[in-house]
């Protein structure tokens, strides 16, 4: 099967492999985060920059790293592109290990580029080292030193570890573990950290999600590239891609971005992660290329948003806020998810968390008749109780609704005509 075939229509598949890595004691104390295209991979298809890209963002953007790593360490591998800068890393240091591939080939230019990363906090490892590879030069940049115990002669590891520990502040991994011969050698050369078959096989994490459109990425990067950037336009690009707001709102409550706070609309989404790190994530999702969705189907969760937020404003609630939670609740609907898992890990505002998964409130009872106005199967909240009825007749809701499925069209035709 495809990874495409796996898809359903409404989304893109999205799946990473986490391999355990143990301590002495057998505790698992950090992951490794690897490729793969499929559910039933056993192995990394690619391991170039798209590769490295497409983890990242599943890990950081798809999958929450904290739910996907329980608070670990996450290693991950990274090509040339990223260790130059060539590509960004929209995350600081304090949750992933980057591991420099033995393919790699250590000049001038990745020396300092590994030197900027520590030097701004990141933690460095060397992955399949061994001695006269070339990577001697990163050992005093190094935290961790990853060695082979499959393919590596026994006097290759014994010298490998030699010169390491010339480096007091290195700790070794012993990586491909797969017999007990093996394992035993480590223990006894004294390695402090263990990967391996023999322990622990890659367990592959899936999850459906919806793919945001290239467009609106291409026109994003064009907005932040932007002398005098204009935040309005930001917003309202943000806003106009289900998908990307989705994956910012996760980014902004991930661990990584420092930061401790909860939003209630697209602006504070793109005030809290900062234009910055916006502008890499857009730029790394660019580089993963994830299967775009149906365009019908984005058509309609946006159109769901956008009448929200035309009903929210005609009973006096805030417009910005309903339209995040008419996206939400499409999105949820699109996905048949149950709204309170599809919050998981999403700094919300409490009301807004509340009116999506109880449908109480003044906004619940927004959100409910968006729904079920476009969603004639659904429940429209009692009489008297909404907002929305008693305060807009029948007519003014179906202007309403056309004027969101007009300003939806307009804003997915501009997207297709700047490109």
């Amino acid at each position: 099967m495809s990874e495409h075939a796996e898809a359903p229509g409404s989304g893109h598949v999205v799946h990473v492999a986490r391999q355990p890595i143990y301590d002495r004691n057998g505790v698992v104390v950090a992951d490794e985060l690897l490729f793969r295209a499929r559910a039933t991979s056993s192995g990394a298809d690619r391991s170039d920059s798209h590769a490295t890209a497409r983890v990242l963002v599943a890990a950081f953007t798809e999958f929450g790293l904290r739910d996907l790593s329980g608070g670990r360490d996450c290693f991950v591998n990274l090509t040339r592109d990223f260790l130059t800068g060539r590509l960004p890393l929209p995350f600081d240091g304090t949750q992933a290990v980057l591991e420099v591939l033995e393919t790699t080939t250590v000049d001038d230019e990745v020396i300092a580029g590994v030197t900027a990363l520590v030097e701004h906090g990141y933690t460095i490892a060397l992955d399949d080292f061994v001695l006269g590879g070339g990577h001697e030069p990163l050992l005093p940049l190094a935290s961790y030193v990853k060695i082979d115990l499959l393919h590596a002669s026994e006097p290759e590891v014994r010298a490998a570890v030699a010169e390491c520990r010339r480096h007091g502040h290195l700790r070794l991994v012993a990586e491909r573990l797969e017999t007990p011969d093996a394992l035993r050698l480590a223990f006894t050369l004294g390695f402090e950290l263990f990967q391996g078959d023999i322990l622990g096989r890659p367990h592959v994490n899936s999850t459906v999600t919806l793919a945001p459109a290239r467009l609106t990425r291409l026109r994003m990067l064009h907005a932040l590239s932007a002398d005098d950037v204009d935040m309005d336009e930001v917003v309202d690009l943000v806003g106009g891609d289900a998908a990307l707001s989705l994956r910012l709102l996760r980014a902004t409550n991930n661990a990584a971005t420092g930061r401790a706070r909860t939003v209630s609309s697209i602006r504070d989404t793109v005030v809290a992660l900062g234009l910055n790190r916006i502008r890499q994530w857009v730029t790394l999702m660019l580089v993963a290329d994830l299967t775009e969705a149906d365009p019908e189907q984005l058509s309609g969760v946006l159109v769901r948003a956008r009448f929200a937020q035309f009903l929210a404003g005609a009973v006096g609630l805030p417009g910005d806020v309903a339209y995040i939670g008419g996206l939400l609740s499409a999105i949820a609907d699109l996905f048949d998810e149950p709204a309170d898992r599809m919050l998981q890990g999403l700094p919300l505002d409490a009301t807004l968390v509340d009116a999506l998964t109880t449908g109480r409130g003044p906004l619940g009872d927004v959100l409910r008749t968006a729904r079920a106005y476009m969603m004639p199967s659904a429940e429209m909240p009692p009489a008297g109780t909404l907002p929305a009825q008693t305060s807009v007749d029948t007519a003014d809701m179906a202007m309403a609704y056309l004027s969101a499925i007009h300003s939806t069209n307009t804003t997915l035709a501009e997207l297709t005509a700047d490109v």
